[in-house]
C-alpha cells in the first residue's frame, strides 16, 4: 500500500468499503436491492464502479460530447436536475481509486461503496456463489472484513478466517443493516486491515 493511500484512508471521514466478488456474482443486482434501504435508514451513499471496458456517458450529437471530443478537459455538464463530470485518461493505465475517491470529497455523503478494485487495499464485503466456480478471495485477503454467501452455502469455519463477519447474501435486510453500520466501525477501527482492527 502506498504511503498516500495509507495516509488517505487513516485520515477520511467518509468511510469506505469495497464490494468485492467474482463476475456473475450479482454485485449489481444486490446494489441495486441495498442503497433503497440505504437511502431509508439516512444514509447518503456513493458508488464508484470500475468498468473493465471503454464506455461513454454522454451522447454522440450532443454539445457537451462535441466539446468533450473537441479537448475539454474535463467537461462538466449540469441542470436543475443532475451534473456530471466527464474526464478523458487517455495516458493513464488503470482507474486509480485515490483519485476517484478525491472526486468525492467534500460532496456530503455518509459511505461510499466501491464495486471492483478487488486489489485494492481497503475494507471490503465478499459476495459468494458456489456456482459461479471461483475460489473465496477472503482467506488471502486481510482487507475483506465480511463474508457474504447464500444460508445454504456457508463454508465450513475452517475454510474462512475466524473473524470474518459471515452475512447471509439473500438476506438484504441484514446486508444492508450490517452496511448501515460500517460508518461507525470506520470511525472507531479507521480503514485497517481485518488482523489490525482494534490492534
Amino acid at each position: 500500500m502506498s504511503p498516500a493511500w495509507q495516509a488517505r484512508l487513516a485520515a477520511s471521514a467518509c468511510p469506505l468499503l469495497g464490494i468485492a466478488a467474482w463476475s456473475g456474482t450479482g454485485k449489481t443486482t444486490l446494489l441495486e436491492q441495498l442503497l433503497p434501504e440505504l437511502r431509508a435508514r439516512g444514509l447518503r451513499v456513493a458508488v464508484i464502479k470500475h468498468a473493465h471496458h471503454a464506455f461513454d456517458v454522454d451522447t454522440p450529437g450532443k454539445d457537451s460530447h462535441r466539446l468533450r471530443t473537441a479537448g475539454a478537459v474535463p467537461m462538466l455538464v449540469a441542470s436543475a436536475k443532475r451534473f456530471a463530470l466527464m474526464m478523458e485518461t487517455p495516458d493513464q493505465a488503470e482507474a486509480d481509486l485515490e483519485q476517484l475517491v478525491a472526486q468525492l470529497e467534500g460532496l456530503e455523503v455518509d459511505l461510499i461503496l466501491v464495486e471492483g478494485f478487488k486489489q485494492w487495499p481497503l475494507p471490503k464485503l465478499e459476495l459468494y456463489r458456489e456456482a459461479v466456480g471461483k475460489p473465496l478471495r477472503a482467506p488471502e485477503d486481510p482487507w475483506i472484513h465480511a463474508l457474504a454467501t447464500p444460508a445454504a452455502q456457508l463454508p465450513p469455519r475452517d475454510d474462512v478466517p475466524q473473524d470474518l463477519k459471515r452475512l447471509d447474501l439473500d438476506d438484504p435486510q441484514a446486508l444492508a443493516a450490517w452496511i448501515a453500520a460500517w460508518p461507525v466501525h470506520w470511525r472507531l477501527e479507521g480503514g485497517k486491515p481485518r488482523g489490525e482492527v482494534g490492534a
